[in-house]
């Protein structure tokens, strides 16, 4: 059965290479495949969730690579994703003590208006290509499509090298929070955009303009969840050893889009499902996800667990 004609999950957004220069090794470059919603669709494709990608690809060598990357980890990529001139990279430059300096060549101008199958269930977006031109608008719009059929979930991701200045950012920023049921963001991205605004008072505003639920991961920390009708709630991360963080909040993204997937709390008729969140619900949710993220933090790369890492059992405990 052709995917778009049954449940699915829609993830919309950036995918890109990305290219690595070592101070220490300056002929050793090493490029990957990423991108925020990229990375979370692949995640969920591990997990077995029915996962289509909405990208933008050239039909290069490098947008060959980054296509077949995420079709090895069961996410689809629609033919129509393959029309950019050129694959989008990112080139990071490690300093001495290891910091990143990032050079985006970013082409981000998908196909509009952004197809949403009568089929998805849950649709996602985030990161940087929430909020460039020309594409920035074409997703928003097709989360307000979205809205009668699918939840809608969001992840900032910020990325300053790309997206300016806060005052730059954060009116649209705030249109994507206005469209989404579930809001997922880091501690670091609220300080960011709000000038470290106490968490609590940027979570209690965010969620006064229309999400259901707003997770915020906060490192060694762990995460915490508040929903709309008071539910509070957090978890702690495993004790792990971490070998690297690239990719962990992308995978706690997909986590929380997989628990909801495997708690049936999918489509509109959910949201009200959502806002009356239960505690044990939550923190089924903030379990899985960090569950998931825990794993990716223990190996190198943006390398989420497979179904077969994970107890299925651990949503209905």
């Amino acid at each position: 059965m052709d995917i778009l004609s049954a449940p699915h999950i829609l993830a919309i957004g950036e995918s890109l290479v990305d290219i690595l220069h070592r101070p220490d090794r300056p002929d050793d470059v090493v490029e990957t495949s990423g991108g925020s919603p990229a990375n979370t669709a692949m995640t969920l494709g591990r997990l077995g969730r029915p996962i289509v990608l909405e990208t933008w690809l050239g039909r290069d060598e490098r947008g060959r690579t980054v296509a077949e990357h995420f079709r090895d980890s069961h996410v689809y990529i629609p033919l129509e994703s393959f029309g950019a001139t050129r694959t989008t990279t990112a080139t990071a430059t490690l300093n001495e003590r290891g910091a990143a300096t990032y050079t985006f060549d970013i082409e981000w101008a998908p196909r509009t208006p952004i197809p949403v199958s009568p089929h998805a269930q849950i649709v996602h977006a985030g990161s940087i290509s929430a909020v460039i031109q020309p594409g920035g608008p074409a997703i928003l719009d097709a989360l307000h499509r979205a809205h009668d059929q699918a939840i809608v979930t969001y992840d900032p991701n910020i990325r300053p090298d790309i997206m300016g200045s806060p005052e730059e950012s954060i009116d649209t920023i705030l249109d994507f929070v206005r469209a989404a049921d579930i809001v997922k963001v880091s501690d670091e991205d609220i300080a960011w955009l709000t000038n470290d605004a106490p968490l609590d008072e940027v979570v209690s505003d965010w969620l006064g303009l229309g999400p259901s639920l707003v997770i915020v991961t906060r490192g060694s920390k762990g995460a915490m969840a508040r929903s709309v009708s008071g539910m509070q709630c957090a978890a702690t991360p495993a004790d792990i050893p971490v070998v690297d963080t690239v990719g962990a909040g992308d995978s706690f993204t997909g986590g929380i889009i997989d628990a909801l997937w495997g708690l049936g709390l999918v489509g509109a008729d959910a949201r009200e499902a959502l806002r009356t969140l239960d505690e044990a619900t939550a923190m089924k949710i903030l379990t899985r996800a960090s569950r998931i993220s825990d794993i990716t933090v223990s190996r190198a790369g943006a390398n989420p667990p497979w179904l077969s890492e994970l107890s299925e059992s651990e949503l209905n405990d």
